[in-house]
């Protein structure tokens, strides 16, 4: 039976939340300020999780989603909410974090900085391929694919990509992966578009032996006459990893370029590269800013993947020092600097808490940008025993920020301010940058 509920915040993902009875509820496509019908369908001690009937008062802030697979796509939470407010809930996802799981007092929290053109950001594409050759996002909560044709937080290079694809691919039919039987040969469609239009499609495989590969390369490269590069990657194991270990390339060069605050860099296959980039600028002039340069500075770049925010800030300090645990990203890394003509930059293959004891230099600030899950509690004791003066840390998850903030600030080192960055519109997702001082 349908329940009335008032809606007064957003959640992590972006549904709305009220309250029922004391319960809390989760409404997905709610807004704060709505009264909402909504059903019951999980109950549980502490919470609940509600559909959407009928919304019986509207928000000032609901605008009409633009895309028609919006309801049904996972890829979007917010296209429903104006981007206004999407910065406002980005800026209370932070600041919810830090108070409720940091539990840190008197840090700044500036607010959120937007796009100007929030559409077509989107430099990569990771599309699943299922039955009938369907290529799309998931749907929300579920590996159901929902098949699109056009993404509008896409670079449009990335839709050239998918029509390209899927027409050679169903030329040639081949068969797409089956998650349950495991059976089948394509399993995701990779795009990267680079700066001056290079193009790369990385086709994921579920074998090593790609049926008829050259007349298939051969038709793609027809179809998409502006390829920079084609690679097939080999994913084998029967789980939700997008990319597996080898990487073969099947036409063009290895890497494609972009760039960012005047700098070019090489990005490769399975590189870490920010997916907007832009935005990726004002966020690294964010970190470059609560660096507080001046200039005779040594700067350990943790998870330096290929190199970007150090090489950012190279020119601006005495000595950059990158460590990544990846070594192609090190790799492009080594030759983004060499590209870049900076010669004071230094790049290390390996795990930061074994390699930052044995470097001799002492640095006065800490760069971190790792992985949603955060840093493991032994890394953040590491960056500790090195005393730097500040760390600079980038997240895209407010929730292991804050609990790694709170850490830190157990060894002595004091979160001042954080300015969170819109890096993907339309969706549930901020980045932040946070400085930290010793105290």
């Amino acid at each position: 039976m349908p329940q009335l509920i008032k809606i007064h915040g957003l959640g992590s993902s972006g549904e709305g939340v009220g309250k029922l009875d004391g319960l809390t509820v989760f409404v997905e496509g709610a807004l704060p300020s709505e009264e909402v019908l909504a059903e019951l369908e999980t109950v549980k001690k502490n919470y609940a999780v509600g559909r959407l009937i009928e919304i019986l008062k509207n928000s000032s802030e609901r605008v009409e989603p633009f895309c028609p697979l919006y309801k049904d796509c996972g890829g979007c939470q917010l296209q429903h909410l104006s981007y206004p407010a999407q910065l406002k809930y980005k800026r209370q996802q932070v600041v919810d974090a830090i108070e409720h799981i940091g539990k840190l007092g008197g840090v700044e929290i500036f607010d959120t900085l937007g796009m100007e053109n929030p559409l077509r950001y989107r430099n990569k594409m990771q599309f699943p391929v299922g039955k009938n050759l369907q290529i799309g996002c998931y749907a929300r909560g579920s590996h159901k694919i929902i098949d699109t044709n056009s993404c509008m937080i896409q670079n449009a290079g990335n839709d050239k990509i998918l029509a390209a694809v899927r027409n050679v691919t169903k030329k040639f039919n081949l068969q797409p992966y089956d998650e349950d039987t495991h059976k089948g040969f394509l399993r995701h469609v990779m795009g990267r578009v680079g700066c001056n239009g290079e193009l790369m499609i990385v086709l994921v495989t579920a074998m090593k032996n790609f049926p008829n590969e050259k007349n298939f390369v051969r038709a793609l490269v027809k179809e998409l006459p502006e390829v920079t590069s084609i690679q097939q990657n080999v994913q084998t194991f029967h789980n939700n990893v997008i990319l597996g270990r080898d990487t073969k390339i099947l036409f063009g060069k290895p890497t494609i370029k972009d760039k960012i605050g005047g700098l070019t860099f090489n990005i490769s296959a399975r590189s870490f590269f920010q997916v907007n980039t832009s935005q990726a600028e004002v966020l690294y002039k964010t970190a470059r800013d609560f660096a507080n340069l001046r200039g005779n500075e040594t700067i350990i770049d943790a998870y330096c993947g290929t190199g970007t925010i150090g090489l950012f800030m190279a020119r601006k300090v005495r000595k950059v020092i990158g460590v990544e645990v990846v070594s192609s990203a090190i790799s492009d890394a080594k030759k983004n600097s060499r590209e870049n003509n900076i010669r004071n930059a230094e790049f290390i293959v390996g795990d930061v808490v074994k390699i930052l004891p044995k470097i001799n230099d002492y640095a006065e600030v800490v760069i971190v940008d790792p992985p949603r899950a955060g840093c493991d509690k032994k890394v953040l004791e590491t960056f500790a025993a090195m005393k730097p003066e500040k760390i600079i840390y980038v997240s895209c998850n407010p929730a292991t920020l804050a609990r790694d903030l709170k850490i830190l600030d157990e060894f002595g080192y004091r979160t001042k301010k954080i300015q969170p960055v819109d890096m993907f519109p339309f969706t549930s997702h901020v980045e932040a940058v946070a400085q930290i001082i010793r105290a």
